[in-house]
């Protein structure tokens, strides 16, 4: 296909997607100005005025940041591929890499070179959301060091975990043969999917650890509440643990983390100064519901599944000349351009995928209510319903969403959908 179509295409998708963003963001932030002042009457009883108006002003603050974010991210998207920034980036790492180390060392320099600088472009956004936003509501508990040592941390595992796996894709790129069974897509897919299978297993006790401390959970009474709840879902876990998630932000979590024998149940310590046992023991109960309907195993076929489809988009794309010139990029005449395709792939494709939030979405509200009913079987509906409004209120969730965002962007129902099929707490 011809370049121009190429282009036609992208510019099409990029204006949709941000028109559609623009528009939801509006709706939302209108909606809940519009109800700031006043408390839904099934929540006047248990929810005050105060809370009600920090939930909107939290949620404006963050809509509205998230408008300006889409304008700068669609800007630098503009930049980095109708304005050149990806083919100068390329130009250069080639004439320096290319000569003095070979063709592998060339592209895992222009992957990590791009990686950096995108990470660069954002860290005034990450900053703002961190020091401003979150902090001005009385949420965000980390020091300047603590999110520069998080950052380095971060940057420094996906250095050891990332390169590896970039250049095995890149090796089978550069190796597979040219029938259909010998497709680099396939067994590249194939690799990301066991890359992601072991980073399951590993994450809990090698990468977790170096960002939070974990620790046996302390209280004996709720600790054998869990395991009796556990016992009766027929779920076996590795520990329960807490973390000390106030180190970092007052938001209150709880979730499980592995696969297989690795499986731990993790606390947050916010949590549990927040809930009542029965209440901790309903949320749990709730996690426990999407093991029982097997949601996170479907959630991870669907995820494998559009990779595979991504792949193979990618693996007919790679060698459409079209592709690069009509994204702004002069493909490599005299070096691979494997790692070249992966990265303007990269790039193209979120303006495109927008289109499949609302479907994803709407699953997994589904999937909520589903773990819901499990938990009102399993422990106290009751306990569910006053946790889900304790956390509602803590995290600041506003009860007064836009229907339309709600329908395209919330993987949780809304609190009045959701806590309308719970029994009312006592």
């Amino acid at each position: 296909m011809s370049a121009s179509w190429f282009t036609g295409l992208f510019v099409a998708a990029i204006v949709a997607s941000f028109v559609a963003r623009l528009w939801l963001a509006t709706r939302q932030v209108r909606h809940v100005a519009r109800h700031r002042n006043e408390v839904p009457g099934a929540f006047a009883r248990t929810v005050s005025p105060e809370a009600h108006r920090k939930a909107a002003d939290y949620t404006l603050a963050q809509v509205r940041f998230g408008m300006l974010g889409a304008a700068f991210g669609t800007a630098v998207l503009l930049g980095w591929t109708l304005l050149g920034g990806l083919d100068a980036l390329n130009g250069a790492v080639r004439d320096l890499v290319l000569p003095r180390f070979g063709t592998m060392v060339y592209q895992l320099a222009l992957l990590g070179a791009f990686v950096l600088i995108g990470a660069l472009i954002e860290l005034p956004l990450g900053w703002y959301e961190t020091f401003r936003i979150e902090q001005r509501f009385g949420f965000n508990r980390m020091s300047l060091g603590l999110w520069v040592t998080d950052l380095l941390k971060g940057l420094a595992v996906s250095l050891v975990v990332g390169l590896p796996l970039a250049a095995l894709v890149l090796w089978i790129m550069g190796t597979a043969g040219g029938a259909w069974w010998q497709a680099w897509w396939f067994w590249a897919w194939l690799a990301w999917v066991a890359f992601n299978l072991v980073l399951l297993v590993l994450y809990p006790t090698v990468i977790a650890p170096l960002f939070n401390k974990f620790e046996p959970l302390a209280d004996a009474a709720l600790g054998e509440r869990v395991r009796a709840l556990m016992q009766r879902c027929g779920f076996a876990t590795k520990g329960l643990f807490v973390m000390d998630g106030s180190r970092r932000s007052a938001h209150a979590n709880a979730y499980f983390t592995g696969l297989g024998a690795a499986k731990r149940v993790v606390f947050f310590d916010t949590l549990l100064a927040r809930l009542t046992p029965g209440e901790v023991e309903a949320v749990l109960a709730h996690e426990l519901g999407h093991f029982k309907h097997r949601h996170v195993w479907k959630r991870m076929a669907g995820i494998f599944a559009f990779s595979l489809a991504g792949l193979a988009l990618l693996g007919w794309l790679a060698g459409q000349s079209g592709f690069y010139a009509g994204l702004g990029v002069v493909p490599n005449l005299d070096a691979p351009n494997d790692a070249l395709a992966l990265v303007l792939f990269t790039l193209a494709l979120p303006p495109f995928t927008l289109f499949v939030t609302p479907w994803v979405a709407q699953l997994s509200r589904r999937h909520e209510f589903q773990a819901d009913a499990y938990a009102c079987v399993q422990a106290d509906g009751r306990d569910l319903a006053s946790a889900l409004l304790k956390l509602h209120e803590d995290n600041a969730s506003t009860l007064t969403p836009d229907p339309v965002y709600v329908r395209f962007y919330y993987s949780h129902p809304p609190a009045s959908e959701r806590l309308a099929a719970l029994p009312s707490p006592a």
